[in-house]
């Protein structure tokens, strides 16, 4: 395909482009440049999506080298899923910033925010695993700026911390990449796909498990998840949302096509295997339920929510044996947690904006004075829970059929649990929020800007929705291969 027609070229060039010139811009034409850059994006999106409908898979080879010299852009039903949550849910998240930082926006948020969008949008196109390291670094150091722009002491150490977490992450990765190449001489996904066997030496299978365990460290699956809390917990809410919504998932879709992938033969020789990133995710819902409900700041409570919802999605690594429902519903948690933290993250920044307080504590009264930042907050907890009919509800109930059809009884059982679970620490928000005061009642309601709630409304709505009109997803990860 012509470049000039190209979605896939369009998706990495589209924010670089506007982020280069939001930095020589002012602040006044920054989120101008963001949003009609992410609009032309989400066409993209759409147009390869439907592509991938019509003919499966989709590829480009850059400069039209071949490989394994060429750079391999390749996109898929997979592919085309996270391309379109990543750029609807950050338009989403830049309306809301163009409100939020009204006053002061931090220093390079918006060229930070185009290279860390751009960054993702190449991962999810990239075929070879060099240039997936490229974009895991580009994603790790704009997320780390963009926690830092807070400029706070608390902010710099979290940017700090979270920083160590993707050096070493990327690093444990580029040095699984040198052995593979090592071995095989080239780092083309889909040839080491034909390439890497059962009998494969021991060098690749040190590589599988520093690349495969680089990629924990990055999403944060417990017990790595040191970094996260504070980093989403003390970021401004924009920030926070794009790193809970879309940046730890990034690196969750990559540890998935490696393992489906080019480790695929590997991981069915040993079929043990699979039962650890299932553990660590049992352990991250029951771990990260209990520190949400005994977390005193609401950031943080949505934080560690974010630990916990991440283990769902390491469940389904035992049950491809069941075909495609495993992948649907570790697909369709993704997206629908994706749409309903993004929506909590910037309700609770809100939330705090208006109250002046970042405590759990703060959003007593917010029912009187911000009944829909307060309802968009809980049908996002509706979705986290898994009630139905929404996103979460769906996701979850696939994984529970996938589970028990597979005799993996105990994860349909964790499943259940960090359901209700996260109904603890979402109805304890709620709870408090209905606590009114006398001065509460009598208190002039301070109201922020409509698109801060109305923002927020429309992606919990969204991460609702999804469980009623979740075929069209369906139907595109139909063709998905191993």
């Amino acid at each position: 395909m012509n470049l000039i027609l190209d979605p896939l070229a369009w998706l990495i060039l589209l924010p670089l482009l506007w982020a280069t010139l939001a930095f020589v811009a002012t602040d006044r034409y920054g989120p101008r440049l963001a949003i009609a850059g992410l609009v032309g994006q989400l066409l993209c999106a759409a147009m390869l999506a439907q592509d991938v409908a019509s003919h499966g898979s989709i590829g480009h080879l850059a400069g039209g080298w071949a490989e394994p010299l060429g750079i391999r852009l390749f996109a898929d039903g997979l592919s085309a899923v996270m391309l379109l949550l990543t750029q609807g849910v950050a338009l989403a998240l830049v309306l809301y910033a163009r409100s939020y930082f009204s006053q002061a926006t931090p220093p390079a948020f918006w060229t930070l925010t185009g290279f860390l969008i751009a960054g993702m949008n190449a991962l999810f196109l990239s075929g070879d695993l060099f240039n997936l390291y490229v974009t895991l670094e580009l994603v790790g150091l704009a997320a780390v700026g963009l926690v830092a722009a807070g400029g706070g002491a608390a902010q710099i150490a979290a940017a700090l911390r979270y920083l160590l977490a993707t050096l070493v992450g990327s690093g444990a990765y580029l040095f699984g990449v040198a052995l593979i190449y090592g071995s095989y001489g080239t780092v083309s996904a889909s040839l080491l796909g034909q390439l890497i066997n059962a009998e494969a030496p021991i060098a690749v299978w040190l590589a599988a498990g520093l690349m495969l365990t680089g990629l924990l460290l990055k999403t944060a699956l417990f017990p790595f998840h040191f970094w996260l809390p504070p980093a989403h917990g003390g970021a401004p809410a924009p920030v926070s949302a794009l790193l809970s919504a879309l940046v730890v998932k990034a690196s969750f879709y990559l540890f998935l096509r490696l393992w489906l992938g080019p480790f695929a033969a590997l991981t069915e020789a040993q079929p043990w295997l699979a039962q650890l990133p299932a553990a660590l995710g049992a352990s991250a819902i029951l771990w990260g339920s209990w520190q949400a409900i005994r977390a005193d700041r609401l950031k943080v409570l949505i934080a560690y929510s974010t630990v916990a919802q991440i283990g769902y999605l390491f469940l389904i690594f035992p049950l491809f044996g069941t075909g495609a429902l495993a992948l649907q519903a570790g697909i369709l948690q993704v997206t629908a947690h994706g749409l309903a933290k993004a929506a909590m993250f910037i309700a609770a920044g809100t939330l705090i904006k208006v109250s002046g307080s970042e405590r759990v504590l703060g959003v007593a009264g917010a029912a009187v004075h911000l009944p829909v930042t307060l309802f968009a907050f809980a049908l996002a907890g509706v979705s986290l829970m898994g009630l139905p009919p929404s996103g979460g509800f769906l996701a979850k109930w696939l994984l529970i059929d996938a589970a028990l059809d597979q005799g993996h009884e105990w994860i349909a059982g964790i499943a259940i649990a960090g359901g209700l679970l996260a109904g603890i620490y979402v109805f304890r928000v709620l709870r408090l929020a209905f606590r009114v005061t006398i001065a509460d009642d009598e208190a002039a309601p301070l109201r922020p800007a409509a698109v801060l709630e109305w923002t927020a409304l429309a992606l919990a709505a969204a991460s609702i929705l999804l469980g009623l009109f979740a075929m069209p997803l369906i139907n595109l990860l139909a063709g998905v291969t191993r």
